[in-house]
């Protein structure tokens, strides 16, 4: 929690105090205080799913109502899709991420640690790829729907 500086400073119980110095040994690592974590901590096969998933339901939009009108926003969506899981995936192999994803298998063995407390791999995995599932058999209903009408 933070607290309100201006009463100690009013009461003169308030100090100023100079910057630490950093001692720098010869060969030592520094270290920051905050460490980021850019993966996430979940296998890469789970983000490769997704993307597939997603440019799934871009190749069945396309197969379904094709049209040379169509080549052009199509191809804009794919690409964007591929910019929007590439470009994180160049951001965790950046310089100074030290973590790596979980493997599969271990993944499978302990799970996940979520903000809301522990999951099993099947379950993460599931909320993982709920939406892009439910997104790719929207777009299976919409193909039968336009087939019907």
């Amino acid at each position: 929690m933070s607290k309100h500086v201006q009463t100690h400073l009013d009461r003169n119980e308030a100090r100023i105090v100079a910057a630490p110095t950093e001692v720098k040994n010869a060969g030592a690592i520094v270290r920051h205080q905050v460490e980021a974590d850019r993966n996430f901590e979940l296998p890469t096969a789970l983000f490769g799913a997704t993307v597939g998933l997603y440019l799934a339901f871009i190749g069945i939009m396309f197969a379904g109502f094709a049209s040379p009108g169509l080549i052009v926003p199509m191809a804009i969506f794919a690409v964007f899709i591929v910019a929007g899981f590439g470009v994180p995936a160049v951001w965790t192999r950046l310089a100074g991420n030290t973590s790596l994803p979980m493997t599969m298998g271990k993944f499978k063995q302990s799970g996940i640690m979520t903000n809301t407390g522990h999951l099993a791999a099947r379950d993460a995995a599931i909320q993982m790829l709920i939406l892009p599932v439910l997104i790719v058999l929207w777009a299976c209903a919409v193909l039968i729907i336009a087939a019907l009408v």
